[in-house]
């Protein structure tokens, strides 16, 4: 038996990097029988036939996973934003940033298109929320540098609205990659999609990058649904106020008492994110428990 981590998925076919260079594999039957199957990101036990092509045999426990893109054991999520064409919305942040705290993934919000407009508002909102936030730029290649630092040594997927400069961002930090990019329609304010499968892109600088197709590379919707009980848990600038709220199961909505709300109220907290929050804790108090696809 040999174990390496499945770079690419394609058409049935796993390709598995090991020691021995990048093997093409297919997963035995038994992921079908159980409901499963490996995902990008998985470190695999395969088993090597004597034309050099193997079998995916079994997968080492994930540290976690997702829909789509279907990865897993993601060490971090680089939250591409704008101030301009395509404008990103703080919700969208927001709502993305909180699945993956809650399901321990790092958040590195990237500002790009700074060279345009250095996005000053959506800066001062996740700084002192106590995100570590870059300024980049594809064209003039500001911030680069640190965002090529802050991804090195861990596997990362990115996303962001289509159109913001993913693959840009890429190119510019690996010249030679060479990943494909469209225009951002003018009438749309968004981008076309650009890739056709889930892969990860191994960069000179140690980094590995999720790859994937969709309008995000993220797709909040297919995710589990996050119960209101877990949703402060995923807001990272409630964390050292949560504790002192008078009630245990205070919503931090609109409780007397509620250390949060006092947060925001003193400015600690920024209005745009409670605001956010709020409209978060609303959907998810109308999700029951055994809608869940599962225990979270």
């Amino acid at each position: 038996m040999t174990k390496g981590r499945i770079i690419k998925a394609l058409s049935g076919f796993y390709y598995v990097q090991t020691d021995d260079g990048t093997i093409e594999c297919r997963a035995r039957g038994k992921f079908r029988l159980d409901g499963t199957s490996p995902l990008v990101g998985d470190m695999a036990e395969i088993e090597k036939q004597s034309n050099g092509k193997g079998y995916v045999m079994g997968i080492e426990p994930r540290k976690n996973s997702f829909v789509r893109p279907a990865v897993a054991n993601i060490d971090q999520l680089v939250i591409i934003a704008s101030a301009v064409i395509p404008v990103t919305d703080p919700y969208l942040i927001d709502r993305v940033s909180v699945i993956a705290e809650l399901k321990n993934v790092d958040v590195l919000i990237c500002l790009n298109k700074a060279d345009v407009d250095p996005a000053d508002e959506l800066f001062n909102i996740y700084t002192k929320a106590g995100f570590r936030v870059i300024r980049t730029s594809a064209v003039t290649g500001i911030g680069t540098d640190e965002l090529k630092e802050a991804i090195s040594g861990k596997i990362n997927a990115f996303t962001g609205n289509s159109g913001v400069g993913k693959s840009s961002l890429l190119n510019c930090i690996e010249p030679g990659i060479d990943l494909k990019v469209n225009e951002v329609s003018d009438k749309l304010g968004r981008g076309k999609h650009t890739t056709r499968h889930v892969e990860l892109i191994s960069l000179s600088c140690g980094a590995y990058v999720a790859d994937t197709p969709g309008f995000s590379s993220f797709d909040a919707d297919q995710e589990d649904p996050i119960l209101p009980e877990r949703l402060p848990l995923g807001f990272i600038d409630f964390a050292d106020h949560i504790d002192n709220c008078r009630f245990v199961n205070c919503s931090h909505t609109k409780e007397k008492g509620c250390a949060v709300l006092q947060a925001l109220e003193d400015g600690i907290i920024c209005p745009t994110r409670h605001e956010n929050y709020v409209r978060l804790w609303e959907q998810a108090k109308l999700i029951k428990p055994w809608e869940l696809k599962q225990n979270q």
